[in-house]
């Protein structure tokens, strides 16, 4: 059948009309400044022969079938991988899930009970709003990083409610769009003055900051203080999958009650043994974290002196957005450094808010510093 409801046709022409219809798209040969393989960890020989080694020599693919975990697809692998994770991550318990979104959706949707109160930053990314929206919770918003505004819902709460209210406060350590971070330590205070439960997404700090890329609230001594850190391989790991942080029962919990993870086929075993020696490979290289450091750096000393500090949010990370209002002007000047050999995507509304339209930025190791240099360059010319 061929046909299509007339609401969906409406909605894909004001799309179109919005100079906003997403299409997917082969890969390309240009300079990459749009994925999130931070590390180039995706495009690993070495993670590559290790993980089809550990296979083998552990015999784990005859022994392999899919299957929801508790029933058929929990591999000896996983059990491997998750002491790995949460050892790494100094953290009691991990539990693995198929997607940072199936994560955040389980979580989100599961912990917060029907009387409790979520709390989030108003940026946070769509998986985490999606699993709000499945919870029974009550949620409010605050303003991006703003604690003054996020204490004055907090004690709103408490003077409205006669009885004690269970509160989870969440944000990102790296946000997806900006790549700015929140004052984690000052976040920290604040939860434990007014007894709240802090939940922090690390997807885009995971391989990016730490001595061995551990992420945000690790570097900063933080994780005892934090209820759950939801960790995503597919950025800094260049793999699938994600994991979830915490204590032994909370992980009970979940595996108890999280839909995304209790109806679903579990990862292959290649794809946990790919997560293990990813992880492994972590932690004894070290020259890919500080390859990655000395560019974020030199990206943000050319923009200086290139005049562009301006058009950018204030970031140190992998992610550099430029602010270019209006899908067509990004979109335009998009296709202009593409053209010039530069895979830098535009970020059109609704993905990001009316007027806050940008070029989004990602850096690699693999990057030269002639690249970022370049790139700039030809930004200034188009531009200005």
């Amino acid at each position: 059948m061929k046909r299509i409801p007339k609401s969906l046709t409406l909605k894909l022409e004001q799309r179109e009309q919005n100079n906003s219809l997403r299409k997917l798209a082969l890969p390309n040969h240009l300079i990459d400044f749009a994925s999130n393989d931070y590390l180039g960890f995706s495009k690993s020989e070495a993670i590559f022969n290790r993980t089809h080694s550990f296979l083998i020599d552990n015999k784990i693919i005859q022994n392999g079938a899919t299957g929801s975990r508790l029933l058929s697809g929990n591999h000896a692998v996983y059990q491997e991988a998750e002491n790995c994770i949460s050892k790494f991550h100094h953290s009691e318990k991990a539990l693995l899930f198929n997607s940072g979104y199936d994560a955040n959706v389980g979580f989100f949707s599961a912990v917060p009970q029907r009387n409790d109160v979520i709390l989030y930053d108003e940026l946070s990314h769509a998986s985490i709003r999606d699993g709000i929206q499945l919870s029974n919770a009550k949620s409010y918003k605050f303003q991006h990083n703003d604690f003054e505004d996020l204490e004055r819902i907090i004690l709103k709460l408490s003077s409205d409610n006669q009885q004690s209210i269970t509160i989870f406060v969440v944000t990102e350590s790296i946000f997806s769009m900006d790549g700015d971070t929140p004052n984690l330590e000052e976040l920290v205070q604040l939860c434990n003055k007014n007894n709240c439960f802090l939940v922090v997404d690390e997807a885009h700090a995971l391989g990016v900051f730490g001595d061995h890329g551990e992420g945000l609230v690790q570097m900063l001594g933080l994780q005892d203080e934090v209820f759950a850190r939801i960790m995503t391989f597919g950025k800094g790991l260049g793999c699938h999958g994600a994991a979830i942080l915490g204590s032994q029962k909370l992980i009970d919990y979940l595996v108890n009650f999280a839909r995304s993870f209790i109806y679903t086929t579990g990862l292959s075993p290649h794809s946990v043994a790919t997560i293990l020696v990813a992880y492994q490979h972590l932690q004894t290289e070290k020259e890919a974290l500080q390859k990655l450091r000395e560019n974020v750096i030199h990206f943000n000393q050319e923009k200086k002196q290139l005049g562009l500090n301006p058009l950018f949010v204030r970031s140190k990370s992998a992610i550099q957005s430029a602010i270019i209002p209006g899908n067509q002007k990004v979109k335009n000047i998009a296709n202009q450094l593409q053209g010039k050999g530069f895979d830098v995507k535009a970020i059109l509304s609704p993905t990001v808010p009316e007027g806050q339209e940008r070029l989004r930025f990602c850096l690699h190791t693999y990057n030269s510093k002639e690249e970022i240099s370049e790139v700039l360059r030809l930004l200034s010319t188009f531009v200005f």
